[in-house]
């Protein structure tokens, strides 16, 4: 439970910095910040590996790549159900957030030490 509570903390810092960042995203509040990472991860644990699975062959042909599609279909849809949290380009913004929000996440876990 704590390692929940952590990872939400920590995405949601992630988001509040990524929307001071010029990718075109808009987070109203850290509330919204909490509902979007909230919303994130239960997206990534229901529905992108039912995504995953539907496309291994245009992921294996993409050597990849197009699992960062992926995280940006999933990007977007938590945008799309949280208010608050808007992407003001579209599929760029949501490519953009979702590549920002990995690193950051993977930097603010290694200074918390909670890898």
């Amino acid at each position: 439970m704590t390692a929940f509570i952590v990872t939400l903390i920590v995405t949601a810092i992630s988001l509040l910095i990524i929307s001071r960042l010029p990718l075109g995203i808009e987070i109203d509040s850290l509330a919204k910040a909490l509902i979007a990472a909230l919303v994130l991860g239960l997206l990534n644990a229901f529905i992108k590996p039912v995504l995953f699975f539907l496309t291994i062959p245009l992921t294996l042909l993409t050597l990849g790549l197009f699992s960062l599609f992926l995280n940006a279909i999933i990007f977007g849809l938590a945008a799309w159900l949280v208010e608050g949290f808007r992407l003001r380009w579209g599929l760029w913004s949501a490519i953009l957030g979702a590549f920002a929000l990995s690193v950051i996440n993977s930097l603010i876990f290694r200074l918390v030490g909670a890898t």
